[in-house]
């Protein structure tokens, strides 16, 4: 696997400007110890080639499926419909297929709060709290095809509540932390949800953003949501509304630890994301529950090179497609160590980032161009002052990186050891 920086341009005048043919071949050791080598990639892209659903058949069957499927892909343009007539669950295939495996004890998540807090559950801890959280939600009457929508921070809770959705079969709609009570509003009333999960406050630069107000605002014109699910997360005081309202800390950790993961059909709908709405009223993406697993699985094991040992630090929101695809269902389908961290990268200093990478031993770090710019801006001596040698793959997404960051984030983050995978619209099947 080679890595290249290179950008397509429009204009033939720039082009010879911001064209970019450098090309920076993988360690010896790192290519020989891959997952994947340069005959396996050759061999894939000719059998995608050939014929997509033979391959996505063959990617499939690292999915548990409940039922197989009858046929693999049904396509009638616009719409496709993958393996009809299988069933499946992905809270199951997140959680419950490791659970006999040494994988139980595993840390499956590792969260780091802004304060400095530290938690890992494990496999079977994150198991036990989604199944309790699922048991909760069904207690509020939410049914399976019934829209939840979560507005949380980064915390190990926004993981929990999207998998016990998935675990009963509803359909959740995660909206990001930082968007207004009249986005989150909109956004409720567009997918007519029955439940809210939030939180009183998250913590953003050492303030407390208001969640619950701004949720509690906008709940005062969205009939459809009858009961909300509260995590009491930074302490910030808010009034719950009697009734409807409930405290996760009263009502989780008493609820039964053994919830069914529901088989549902291949093509139910996992969940609804909203595009932000900045050029126009937000659009609702669905997304059903067998070919997305199928897809973000193999993207994820293909991609990241991912193995038993790893710590995978993505610094993508859990409200964005990367944060549902590769921090909760590619990262756990495949067994995987996820670092959460809650806050921003420069708090209370430019080297947060690299403090935690030091600290937890993360092995791939998967972030953004924007934010290599930033940490180009805030100087490299903030990376220098730690030891990044855990290191050993980083990613790029959400947009084109330019080559001026490519090199810093190699040299300077990677050491020169590192290959980097940039997976700008490069994980999406054709």
């Amino acid at each position: 696997m080679a890595r290249r920086t290179s950008q397509a341009q429009p204009s033939e005048a720039i082009a010879s400007v911001l064209e970019e043919h450098r090309t920076f071949p993988p360690p010896d050791s790192f290519a020989a110890a891959a997952s994947i080598n340069g005959r396996m990639l050759k061999n894939l892209v000719r059998k995608g080639a050939a014929s997509a659903t033979e391959y996505w058949a063959a990617e499939a069957e690292h999915v548990r499926w409940t039922k197989r499927w009858r046929t693999v892909l049904d396509w009638k343009v616009p719409h496709a419909r993958w393996f009809v007539g299988a069933t499946v669950n992905a809270a199951d295939n997140c959680l419950d297929r490791h659970l006999t495996s040494w994988r139980r004890t595993k840390a499956a998540l590792i969260w780091e709060g802004e304060n400095g807090h530290v938690r890992t559950l494990t496999y079977q801890q994150l198991h036990i709290e989604v199944n309790r959280c699922a048991a909760v939600l069904r207690s509020f009457g939410v049914q399976p095809g019934d829209v939840v929508a979560i507005y949380m921070g980064m915390v190990p809770e926004a993981v929990v509540a999207m998998l016990a959705c998935a675990r009963i079969g509803a359909t959740h709609n995660v909206v990001f932390g930082g968007f207004s009570a009249d986005a989150l509003r909109e956004r409720m009333n567009d997918s007519k949800a029955v439940c809210l999960i939030t939180q009183d406050g998250a913590r953003r630069r050492g303030e407390v953003v208001p969640l619950y107000p701004a949720a509690a605002e906008a709940l005062k014109k969205a009939p459809s949501v009858k009961h909300v699910l509260v995590l009491q997360h930074a302490g910030n005081p808010v009034q719950l509304k009697r009734g409807r309202d409930h405290w996760w800390h009263e009502t989780v950790p008493v609820a039964p630890m053994a919830i069914e993961a529901v088989p549902l059909d291949s093509e139910h709908p996992l969940f609804i994301l909203y595009t932000s709405g900045s050029t126009g009223k937000p659009k609702g993406i669905l997304h059903t529950t067998g070919g997305y697993l199928t897809q973000v699985g193999t993207t994820f094991r293909q991609v990241f090179d991912i193995r038993d040992d790893d710590v995978y630090f993505c610094t993508a929101d859990v409200g964005w497609i990367t944060g549902h695809s590769y921090i909760v269902y590619g990262p756990l389908m495949n067994g995987a160590t996820v670092l959460l961290y809650e806050g921003a990268p420069n708090y209370p200093a430019p080297n947060r980032f690299w403090d935690i990478i030091e600290r937890h031993k993360a092995t791939i770090l998967y972030t953004a161009p924007t934010a290599i710019r930033a940490f180009m801006k805030w100087g490299e001596q903030w990376p220098r002052r730690h030891d990044l040698t855990s290191l050993r793959l980083l990613g790029t997404v959400g947009e084109p990186i330019n080559p001026e960051a490519w090199m810093w984030y190699d040299s300077v983050i990677g050491g020169g050891r590192c290959p980097i995978v940039d997976t700008w619209w490069q994980l999406v099947p054709s």
